[in-house]
């Protein structure tokens, strides 16, 4: 164990783990005689209240992408960077208010079974197939990985060569009580996990402003790196920008980074299944509301503590100078290597006792992910793999078993994979783009399906089918345009494909499976709109401040 990690840190960091999985296990209990069902273990007996459904999504959400990868992307962008988390409010409020009536009145246990109902079963299973691959390969490996390696900068030794044991500890941590208790055991620890990692992260980014300048106070701190590295804090950054490649200017606002947002929290499995398991459409949306506001914060946690660190690295005058910054950062080949930003803050400036608490925070974040995914791919799995081709007659029995079945599988192989990744210099922006080469396609395809009576199913398997080779053709032809750029024109040119399929091949009616929408299908109540003036409110003045 670290130096600097002490036993009291450990104290703290054991008790935590044992506090999560014990409410877990408790959470997801069944009455005596009782039998587990389907929807209890995939979707938590459909009970959940806005609450734990706002603070389960944030708690999904964020893990070591964020903490980890987005804190990096803050050493090396800016604050421009947060364009991921605050136009992620808006999304979130899109979502809850012309997406969750639809999918709720269906009745979902699964993103695919939608794709199902309003197409056909192969393009569901296409789809199913894609996702349980996504989720295993990119997913769940890049968040052990980044865990693994925020660890074993702060409590490991530091050199790498410790990354796999935590790899194993987190993987183990995270089956711990997912494995068992389904969807309830994750969603309710999550409410206790976003405490946490909120409590935490503004713990950390209180201590490093603190000890960013030699007089010290969180203020002054601030105003010190705001005055020094006032390029930092700009949301649309200049075309000589050598990160204009990855948030390019004022195209974030009204590009690709529209399709990321709306692809991932309107038909990411692993975060809409929270709102699946709600109460009621009304506890559904206002638990979307409610992770809204969560998101507006998100950024003074995970972004503020890479320009913190791009300021203590590069050393400027007045700034508190820490012995061995450069060797931190810097890789065997003299490359820079910026996700280290956050785990170095917390190695070196947080106390103990306090580094026990913010060590736990961190590995919240990372678990409570872990068990979502692990929840989401043994869901698709099991309803649209399983039960459809392997065991039609499967009981409820059956599937429960089925579903734990994978979520140890999915466990085994992200563990053997995740150490294959490496060190990538800035993973959250690597994840951002492999993953945007398959969204745009599967955007158009639900969008398309939801809003437009015509869209037939031929032409939604060959316009997500047709998607890839576009998103490879712009990514290898050298045409050096923005990944985000990128994702915008394959979105639009999959909707011309869907478009020209339907009207070529189709009779010109409306397709017998389209959705049938209506005015009062979109009708929010008060506390709902109320939240999304809110938010929309305050996203407006933060980009009008760091424009």
């Amino acid at each position: 164990m670290n130096k600097d990690f002490t036993y009291i840190d450990a104290i703290i960091f054991g008790l935590y783990a044992l506090i999560i999985i014990a409410v877990g296990l408790y959470a997801s209990r069944t009455k005596k005689g009782n039998e587990k069902t389907a929807q209890d273990y995939f979707l938590a007996g459909k009970t959940l209240p806005w609450w734990a459904i706002g603070a389960s999504l944030i708690a999904a959400n964020i893990s070591a992408e964020q903490f980890i990868g987005m804190s990096g992307s803050g050493f090396a962008v800016g604050l421009a960077i947060a364009s991921y988390e605050w136009m992620a409010a808006i999304s979130l409020l899109i979502v809850a208010k012309y997406l969750l009536p639809i999918f709720i009145k269906q009745g979902l246990y699964t993103i695919p079974e939608f794709i199902e109902k309003r197409f056909n079963t192969n393009l569901k299973t296409i789809l199913a197939i894609f996702w349980i691959a996504l989720f295993i390969f990119v997913n769940l490996t890049s968040v052990l990985f980044l865990g693994a390696m925020s660890l074993d900068t702060i409590i490991g030794v530091g050199d790498g060569t410790t990354i796999q044991y935590f790899i194993y500890g987190l993987a183990l941590f995270a089956l711990a009580y997912s494995l068992w208790g389904g969807l309830s055991a994750v969603a309710w620890t999550d409410v206790i996990q976003v405490i946490l990692l909120v409590v935490g992260g503004l713990i950390t980014i209180f201590i490093a402003l603190d000890k960013v300048t030699i007089d010290g106070g969180i203020v002054n701190g601030f105003n010190h790196i705001y005055d020094v590295a006032g390029d930092k804090f700009h949301m649309i950054i200049k075309k000589e920008n050598p990160e204009f490649i990855n948030l390019p200017g004022i195209g974030v606002l009204v590009g690709g980074l529209w399709v990321a947002n709306l692809y991932y929290w309107g038909f990411n499995q692993y975060i809409i299944q929270r709102a699946l398991a709600a109460k009621s459409l009304k506890e559904a949306q206002r638990g979307l509301a409610f992770a809204s506001f969560l998101k507006l914060i998100i950024p003074l946690i995970v972004v503020i503590p890479g320009i913190v660190a791009y300021v203590m690295y590069y050393q400027p005058e007045g700034t508190a100078v820490i012995a061995g910054v450069k060797d931190v950062f810097t890789n065997a080949d003299g490359s820079l290597i910026v996700d280290r930003s956050y785990p170095w803050l917390i190695g070196t400036f947080i106390p103990t006792g306090i580094k026990g608490l913010v060590v736990a925070a961190l590995s919240a974040a990372i678990v409570s992910s872990l068990a979502s995914m692990l929840n989401s791919t043994s869901t698709i799995f099991t309803m649209d793999i399983y039960k459809p081709y392997i065991n039609p007659k499967a009981n409820n029995k059956a599937l429960v078993k089925t579903g734990r079945l994978s979520v140890l599988s999915a466990m085994i192989i992200a563990v053997l994979v995740a150490p294959q990744l490496g060190s990538l210099p800035q993973m959250f922006q690597y994840i951002q783009e492999y993953t945007g080469m398959v969204s745009p396609g599967i955007l158009a395809v639900f969008l398309m399906g939801i809003f437009w009576k015509k869209t037939s199913a031929k032409a939604a398997i060959i316009g997500v089918i047709c998607s890839i080779p576009i998103a490879l053709g712009f990514k290898l032809l050298p045409l050096e345009m923005p990944f985000l750029d990128q994702m915008l024109y394959t979105f639009l040119i999959s909707i011309v494909i869907i478009i020209g399929v339907s009207l070529s091949f189709g009779d010109g009616d409306d397709n017998p499976k389209a959705i049938p929408l209506f005015k009062s299908t979109f009708v929010t109540d008060k506390i709902f709109n109320i939240s999304a003036y809110t938010v929309l409110t305050i996203v407006v003045l933060l980009y009008v401040i760091f424009w």
